[in-house]
């Protein structure tokens, strides 16, 4: 079993920056694709950005790509997203989710195992 907590989020002018964090406890991050997903009110829960641990990799919506990135701290069983040049229309709830996912389902909400609680990002234009 996988605990998964964020935090980080809160009111940010638009252009502007804000870090969340994923942090787990049950189970080492390593072995597992951790993804971050948002959801507006009124719209279906969307994918934004997942890493890889295990091969190194990470992939992000086009609607982010060039302004987020996403890292990991193994040691911290942490994981973060780094949101700059923030716009309205990123104002949502994000969350994170983790499981051994395969290529190929990775942004797809319904593939993974288990989400945290998720935390407010709202971008005042």
């Amino acid at each position: 079993q996988v605990q998964l907590v964020e935090s980080g989020g809160g009111l940010v002018q638009a252009g502007g920056s804000l870090r969340l964090s994923c942090a787990a406890s049950g189970r080492a991050f390593s072995v597992y694709t951790v993804g971050w997903f948002r959801q507006a009110p009124g719209k279906e829960r969307e994918f934004v950005a997942w890493i890889s641990w295990s091969g190194g990799s990470a992939y992000f919506a086009d609607s982010v790509k060039g302004r987020f990135t996403i890292s990991g701290d193994n040691a911290k069983n942490t994981v973060y997203l780094q949101m700059n040049s923030l716009k309205a229309e990123d104002t949502a709830v994000y969350y994170c989710a983790a499981g051994p996912l395969r290529v190929g389902v990775r942004e797809k909400p319904n593939a993974y195992n288990y989400w945290g609680q998720g935390t407010q990002v709202t971008v005042s234009s």
